[in-house]
């Protein structure tokens, strides 16, 4: 396991793990869609432009709580490989902390090999996402 993957909440660094098994950009593709699937149904009253993640070609919405200190998110994209960045996003982040959250930085990319499969704007809209949820996840420490 490499340091970087160290420093990485262990949630987030399974998932790295298992991108960096899947070595050729098709099968990365088949795992996002994995993930999308796997995402539960986001309700609809939460698709109001709050919840809208600026800068994204699809149209995708995330949703942050506070429970026992840690954030819990939920999310929904129109886009099945949005959903799947998303989708693997709250696998990864869910459970934490909001200051872990905005401790990460999103470099792990990186390490699944999924940007140099991903289009410049499906890379821009996962750093977009995100964004968003770090700032949601900060918002939610505000509130308590």
């Amino acid at each position: 396991m490499s340091s970087s993957l160290d420093a990485l909440p262990p949630a987030l660094a399974k998932i790295v793990q298992r991108f960096q098994r899947a070595s050729d950009p098709k099968r990365r593709y088949e795992q996002l869609i994995w993930y999308a699937q796997k995402l539960p149904e986001f309700p609809e009253v939460g698709k109001i432009p709050e919840n809208k993640v600026p800068g994204c070609v699809s149209q995708v919405y995330v949703t942050a709580n506070l429970q026992d200190e840690k954030v819990l998110f939920q999310g929904d994209s129109d886009s099945q490989l949005t959903k799947g960045l998303l989708a693997l996003l709250i696998e990864g982040l869910n459970g934490l902390t909001p200051t872990e959250i905005v401790q990460l930085t999103p470099d792990f990319i990186q390490e699944t090999g999924l940007n140099v499969s991903l289009t410049p704007s499906r890379a821009n809209g996962f750093y977009n996402i995100f964004k968003t949820m770090q700032k949601k996840a900060l918002e939610c420490k505000l509130e308590q």
